[in-house]
């Protein structure tokens, strides 16, 4: 029997370290695939599914609490990137800007990053921050694939229709954009998503 540990190859992933500015991330040319999406998504549950382990990103009870970059480290060396949430309403304006200057900095000059998952709730997909975040990885012609999280919060039929919904905007954004359903919880869209990232990567099984 295969144990999990070889079929995934996003297993064993450790956190190494924290940044609140770009100066405090690795300097070197390991490879980064780079998670993003509003507060509350479901970005945190996301990265502790591909990864098949429960607390690897701390799920906060308080949306926009975290205003740091978070990196953890793959036993090959490429590293998984957790990116600050953004669209809370209560966080105060001056966080705001921060979190603008550091993903945004990221996204704009970090050479590392071989791809970004978008966690977008499936009840309430691109909203403008959402927008803002493809348009900042547009420009730098990056790959960036959609996760609707919370799947399970909806009827199998609706949550095919609002990807459906989602591709077709997408689409005519940027046809390369990747879209689908997925749940941390029922684990539908698990293995796709795991498969995308390992494929920046350049890992193996």
């Amino acid at each position: 029997m295969t144990s999990p540990s070889i079929a995934n190859p996003l297993a064993h992933a450790q956190f190494l370290t924290s940044a609140a500015r770009l100066a405090q991330l690795p300097a070197d040319e390991r490879p980064e695939a780079a998670f993003a999406g509003r507060s509350n998504a479901g970005k945190s549950s996301a990265m502790n599914a591909l990864c098949g382990v429960k607390q690897l990103a701390r799920v906060s009870k308080t949306p926009g609490r975290t205003q740091l970059i978070n990196l953890f480290g793959l036993p090959c060396g490429a590293r998984l990137v957790d990116l600050p949430g953004y669209g809370y309403a209560e966080v105060p304006e001056t966080l705001r800007r921060s979190w603008n200057a550091l993903v945004g900095g990221y996204l704009e000059s970090r050479v590392n990053l071989r791809g970004l998952i978008l966690v977008m709730d499936i009840r309430h997909p691109l909203t403008a921050l959402d927008r803002q975040m493809l348009d900042w990885n547009r420009a730098y012609a990056r790959p960036v694939h959609v996760l609707l999280s919370k799947a399970d919060k909806l009827g199998r039929g609706a949550a095919r229709a609002a990807a459906s919904a989602v591709k077709r905007e997408l689409s005519r954004l940027d046809p390369a954009i990747g879209v689908q359903v997925f749940s941390a919880l029922t684990r539908e869209g698990v293995d796709e998503a795991r498969a995308v990232v390992a494929r920046w990567l350049d890992l193996r099984a």
